[in-house]
C-alpha cells in the first residue's frame, strides 16, 4: 500500500474516530452549556432586580402587598421577592419544583438572600427545565453539522498537504526505482525539495546507482580487455599443439595428451569468445536498424541445426506468421539468441521429443514468441539463476559453459526484449520472448 493511501486511510479514519466521539459526547455538551448559559442568564436578572430595588426600593415591586411574585403567561419564567427572617442565608441556583395556580412545574431557581434597610429578604429567579432543553436537539444537529463540515474541510486541506508534501518522494520512486533499466545511462538528476528526509533518499540514491554504474563499467571493461586479449595467447598456443600432432616423432601418450589439452585449450577459446560476444553486446557494438521476418530466421536456424535434431529424432513444429516484421533490430543478434534456445531445446530434450514455436501478437501492441520444449525441465529453485553467466541446470548430462542464456539475457536487453521462463521436471521447459511494440 503506498504511503499517500496509508496516510489519507489515517485521516480519514481518526478524523471519524473525533467525529463519533464528539457524536456521543454531545449531549451532555449541549446540556451542560444550556446550563451554564441558564445560570448565567438567571444571575443577570438578579443583577437587573437588585439595581432597581437598590434605586428605588423594595416598594417598587411590594406595592403594599406583604410578598411579591409574578411569572409569564405561560408560566415558563417567575419571579418571588419575600421579606425572610433574618437569619437565613442562601445563594444557590438548583432544579427545584414550583407550585403555579395549581400546576407543579420543574424550574432552574436561582435563591439568593439580600438586606435592605435593615431587613432580610429572598429572591427568587425561576425558569423552566422544559424551556431550557428545548433547544437542544436543533443545538445539537447544528453543531453536529458544523462539525462534519470542519472535518470535511480539514480532510480536503490534510489531503492536498500530503500531496504536496510527498511529491518528492513520489518523484524520487518514478525517477530513480521503477522502470530504471540497468546500467543507468542518463545523469541522476536531483529532486528538488525542502525536506530533509527527501533530500537524503535521493542523494544515497543518487550516490548508490552512481557506485553500481561505475563497478558495472569496470567489470565490463575488464571482461571485453581480458577476452579480447586472451584470443592471441589461446590461437597461438592452440597452433603450436596443432604443429606438435604433426611430428613423426611423437609416442602415441604424448599425442593423446596433446589431443587431452587441445580440448581443454578449443573449450577455453569457445568460453572467451563467448564473453567477447556478450561484452561487445553490452558496449553496442551492433547496429540495431535491421529488418527481420521471424519466420524466415527461424526457417535459417533449423537448416542450420537440422543435424542435431535428427541425431535425437526430435521435431520442430513451427507455427510463426509469415506477415510478422521486427523492425530496428540486429539480425545476427537475434539469430544467436534463438539459436542458443533451440539448441538448448535440443540438448535437453528427450529422444524423439518435440520442439513447438508459435507467435502472437499482444493486447498492447507487442509482440510474443513462444518456444516450448518436451525436455527434462529446470528445478524451480534453478529457474531465478537461468540466466546468469556459468549458470548451469541439469548437471546429469552435457551442459556447456554455462553462457548460452547469459548471451541470450544479453542481446534481450540490448533490444529490450522481455523473456519470461517456465519449467517443470519432466514435463519440459517454455520461454516467451515479448518484442515491444514498434
Amino acid at each position: 500500500m503506498k504511503l499517500s493511501t496509508k496516510l489519507t486511510l489515517f485521516i480519514t479514519g481518526s478524523k471519524l474516530v473525533i467525529v463519533l466521539l464528539f457524536v456521543l459526547a454531545l449531549p451532555f455538551l449541549v446540556k451542560q452549556i444550556a446550563s451554564e448559559y441558564t445560570n448565567y442568564t438567571l444571575k443577570q436578572q438578579r443583577k437587573k432586580v437588585l439595581d432597581i430595588i437598590k434605586k428605588n426600593g423594595t416598594d417598587y415591586y411590594f406595592q403594599g402587598e406583604a410578598n411579591y411574585g409574578s411569572y409569564t403567561m405561560l408560566k415558563e419564567e417567575f419571579i418571588a421577592l419575600l421579606p425572610v427572617e433574618s437569619n437565613l442565608n442562601m445563594d444557590t441556583i438548583k432544579n427545584s419544583q414550583r407550585l403555579i395556580e395549581r400546576d407543579t412545574l420543574n424550574y432552574r431557581v436561582l435563591s439568593y438572600t439580600f438586606k435592605n434597610k435593615d431587613k432580610n429578604y429572598l429572591l427568587e429567579i425561576g425558569k423552566t427545565t422544559a424551556s431550557i432543553n428545548q433547544y437542544n436537539k436543533p443545538l445539537q444537529r447544528f453543531a453536529l453539522y458544523v462539525l462534519i463540515t470542519l472535518i470535511g474541510l480539514t480532510i480536503l486541506i490534510d489531503l492536498t498537504f500530503i500531496r504536496v508534501l510527498i511529491r518528492p518522494l513520489a518523484k524520487i520512486i518514478k525517477t530513480k526505482l521503477i522502470n530504471r533499466k540497468f546500467p543507468f545511462k542518463d545523469g541522476q538528476k536531483r529532486v528538488q525539495t525542502s525536506t530533509t528526509d527527501f533530500k537524503y533518499l535521493d542523494e544515497s540514491l543518487i550516490l548508490l546507482m552512481n557506485q553500481i554504474n561505475e563497478a558495472f563499467y569496470k567489470e565490463r571493461e575488464f571482461t571485453s580487455n581480458a577476452s579480447h586479449e586472451l584470443m592471441t595467447p589461446i590461437s597461438i598456443l592452440q597452433n603450436k599443439m596443432e604443429n606438435l600432432l604433426t611430428d613423426e616423432t611423437l609416442d602415441e601418450p604424448s599425442t593423446l595428451a596433446i589431443i587431452e589439452m587441445m580440448k581443454t585449450v578449443d573449450r577455453l577459446k569457445n568460453i572467451t569468445k563467448s564473453l567477447l560476444l556478450i561484452s561487445r553486446i553490452e558496449n553496442e557494438q551492433y547496429i540495431r536498424k535491421e529488418q527481420v521476418k521471424p519466420l524466415i530466421l527461424f526457417n535459417e536456424i533449423v537448416e542450420e541445426i537440422s543435424h542435431r535434431l535428427e541425431e535425437k529424432h526430435i521435431k520442430i513444429i513451427l507455427n510463426v506468421s509469415a506477415a510478422a516484421i521486427l523492425e530496428g533490430v540486429n539480425k545476427d543478434l537475434l539469430f544467436q539468441l534463438f539459436f542458443n534456445l533451440i539448441h538448448n531445446a535440443i540438448k535437453f530434450n528427450r529422444n524423439e521429443g518435440s520442439i513447438f514455436i508459435k507467435d502472437s501478437y499482444l493486447n498492447n501492441g507487442a509482440y510474443e514468441i513462444i518456444i516450448t520444449d518436451t525436455g527434462i525441465g529446470i528445478p524451480k529453485e534453478d529457474l531465478p539463476f537461468v540466466f546468469d553467466r556459468f549458470m548451469k541446470t541439469n548437471l546429469s548430462g552435457d551442459v556447456g559453459y554455462g553462457l548460452g542464456l547469459a548471451i541470450v539475457k544479453s542481446i534481450a536487453m540490448y533490444h529490450q526484449i522481455q523473456i519470461n521462463v517456465q519449467s517443470e521436471i519432466g514435463e519440459g521447459t517454455t520461454f516467451k520472448i515479448i518484442f515491444p511494440k514498434n
